[in-house]
């Protein structure tokens, strides 16, 4: 697990803030990440598999997620299912890019009232 301060992972890739989302409000699957990423962005973003798996794998080497021991009864999941959610370093990354984005929007913002004013 790399011990990178949460500025190190700012900017997030795009593939990346995306899951770290999913994983806000709890434990997900990969296929059901898959799924909300794709209902989320009004079917904008499609993470195949390949990809979604490769992020996964990435996320976990940099400690932003974990995979979860915690499983749900065996009659009502797939045992082949592995669980992701996030860790306290991967939370406060998320806090941070959504800052940024958030600065960044604001820039926009400003540029164009600048400009309604001209």
């Amino acid at each position: 697990m790399a011990t990178k301060s949460p500025d190190a992972h700012v900017p997030l890739k795009s593939n990346w803030f995306h899951i770290l989302v999913c994983l806000l409000d709890g434990e997900q699957h990969g296929y059901g990440i898959m799924r909300e990423v794709l209902e989320r962005s009004g079917g904008k973003v499609r993470l195949w598999p390949a990809t979604l798996y490769g992020s996964l794998k990435r996320l976990i080497e940099q400690g932003l997620i974990v995979e979860s021991g915690d499983r749900p009864a065996p009659e009502f999941d797939d045992a082949r299912r592995r669980y992701y959610k996030l860790t306290p370093l991967g939370q406060r990354v998320l806090d941070l890019e959504s800052q940024r984005l958030k600065d960044l929007v604001g820039i926009l913002q400003a540029h164009r009232r600048r400009e309604a004013r001209s």
